[in-house]
């Protein structure tokens, strides 16, 4: 017999909570939007009348507890996570937790150590790019080592815009977060050193921010990874990662959307448009990372990254703000190996 369709509850209804609800209402399969919660009551309730049959619940803790929601999205702001996640945890409820796991390593463990604590997985963290066609291709080929070894990675992370309240270290937290998972996912391996660059900032930055930053990963195995990230950069939201391997390199995000390669005897072009923020970017690895999620929970699994992703992301964001502050390269200090990815 099949499983059951998965009833979800969406605990943050802000652009990214709105936009899996209609996500989960209209285009996963196997499951179905039953209620939503946020702290702005009227914007929640106002989702909810979109939907037939979706209720608003005030408190995101009732929501996890209710009966009639079998599993959660977590799209709230990431100070508010650990109470939420442990919650899911404590009810046994799949759980597709949006970045940052938490603000900080100490509770990102806790959240950890709780899991395995209950004896099964159940929380899936939101690095989406994992699931975007080209960079499972990119994992795909590095993986199969037709390139040979990965020696250096290049990231490129560019927003359009973003409000005066976002600040320099917001930008090593919340931007350049996907910029660690890439690495750890692409090498398998952790990163152990960050170092963070500040350029001349942009006239568009908004005072004492710096923007662009450049940051370079050290890699466990000694390989080398470079991060540019820019968010106002006042043209679109480009998103590209460059892998140079031993005998040819692979480019995920190119404008024409498929994974572009070079080898002795290849050859490439350029062309195509700037999507304008990452909705329209990473829309279909939105829809993927939500099917999966959808489809796993069922089976009571988990396929996507998991809390010790969240984690080791979480510990080397708090190494790169500090790299930010000093202007040098600060080791990243994780508890112990993670479980295979």
């Amino acid at each position: 017999m099949s499983e059951p369709e998965l009833r979800v509850g969406i605990i943050g209804v802000g652009m990214m909570g709105a936009d899996h609800a209609e996500r989960v209402a209209r285009r996963v399969s196997g499951a179905r939007l039953v209620a939503v919660s946020d702290p702005d009551t009227a914007r929640a309730g106002a989702l909810a009348a979109r939907f037939d049959g979706v209720r608003a619940i005030g408190d995101p803790l009732d929501l996890v507890a209710d009966d009639d929601v079998d599993a959660v999205v977590i799209a709230s702001p990431g100070f508010a996570h650990e109470e939420q996640v442990l919650a899911c945890l404590e009810h046994g409820k799949p759980t597709l937790c949006e970045k940052p796991l938490t603000m900080d390593g100490d509770s990102s463990l806790r959240l950890v150590e709780a899991e395995a604590a209950g004896g099964r997985p159940l929380v899936q963290l939101g690095f989406m790019r994992r699931f975007d066609p080209e960079y499972a291709r990119l994992k795909a080929l590095l993986d199969s080592q037709r390139f040979g070894r990965l020696l250096v990675l290049h990231n490129t992370h560019r927003n359009k815009d973003v409000p005066d309240s976002f600040r320099s270290e917001m930008i090593v937290r919340d931007s350049l977060v996907h910029e660690v998972d890439v690495a750890r996912f692409l090498f398998g391996e952790e990163i152990t050193e960050v170092t963070v660059y500040c350029p001349t900032p942009t006239s568009a930055a908004a005072e004492g921010v710096a923007d662009p930053q450049v940051s370079v990963f050290r890699m466990a195995g000694g390989a080398v990874v470079t991060n540019e990230v820019f968010v106002r950069n006042q043209v679109g939201y480009e998103v590209r990662c460059e892998a140079v391997c031993e005998r040819g390199t692979a480019i995920a995000g190119r404008p024409w959307g498929d994974l572009y390669t070079t080898t002795t005897d290849g050859g490439g072009a350029w062309g195509g448009t700037v999507p304008p923020d990452f909705t329209a970017r990473f829309a279909t690895a939105y829809d993927l990372e939500l099917q999966a999620w959808a489809d796993s929970a069922r089976r009571g699994e988990v396929v996507g990254p998991t809390t010790w992703d969240g984690y080791a992301a979480t510990v080397v964001c708090e190494a790169g703000m500090e790299s930010l502050a000093s202007g040098g390269p600060v080791t990243v200090r994780l508890v112990a190996r993670g479980p295979r990815r």
